[in-house]
């Protein structure tokens, strides 16, 4: 069994990243697919791209204009 100090870093991190990138794309693409949103689309830009992470979950919860 291995202890805590052997355990690679990046291993740890690596999964985080990538939930981060994918999140970002996908909101990304969401917003540039011309749909409404509340406030002005390059402010949201700016939110998911520099909000790591929670960016592009505020963008879908309160960034989306309702139908």
């Amino acid at each position: 069994m291995e202890s805590f100090a052997d355990v690679n870093p990046i291993a740890l991190i690596a999964p985080l990243i990538l939930i981060q990138f994918i999140l970002a794309v996908i909101a990304l693409i969401d917003l540039l697919r011309g749909r409404e949103t509340l406030g002005p689309k390059w402010v949201w830009v700016l939110i998911i791209l520099f909000i790591t992470t929670i960016g592009p979950i505020i963008y879908f919860i309160f960034g989306r204009k309702r139908n």
